[in-house]
């Protein structure tokens, strides 16, 4: 069984940082892309960043760009989002998945930026 894990989120003020990490297990985590969603309230899912499978090719949504940063620890099987400066924009439950073979979401973490 493939589980995908978010854990991170939490309250935080604009101009901070957060750190998101996902864990996900039951499939060759090595060798595949993987993204981050986020979904604000009674907003559909959206793509925030991805990073392919060896960790060296990224790909950002623009109003994320410069900062937000992906990462993944292929031993680990874990795949990081760093949030800095935040915006209240950027509040949402934030996902991660295999953006080339999505699996059932997992639950995501939630992330509140307050003014």
């Amino acid at each position: 069984q493939v589980i995908l894990a978010e854990s991170g989120g939490g309250l935080v003020q604009a101009g901070g940082s957060l750190r998101l990490s996902c864990a996900a297990s039951g499939r060759p985590f090595g060798s595949h892309d993987l993204a981050w969603y986020r979904q604000a309230p009674g907003k559909e899912r959206e793509f925030v960043a991805a990073i392919n499978w060896k960790g060296v090719i990224t790909l950002y949504q623009d109003s994320v760009k410069d900062r937000f940063t992906i990462s993944r620890d292929n031993a680990e099987k874990m795949v990081y989002l760093q949030l800095n400066n935040v915006t209240t924009e950027d509040t949402g439950v934030y996902y991660c998945n295999f953006p080339n073979s999505p699996l059932p979401w997992g639950q995501g973490t939630q992330v509140t930026v307050s003014s």
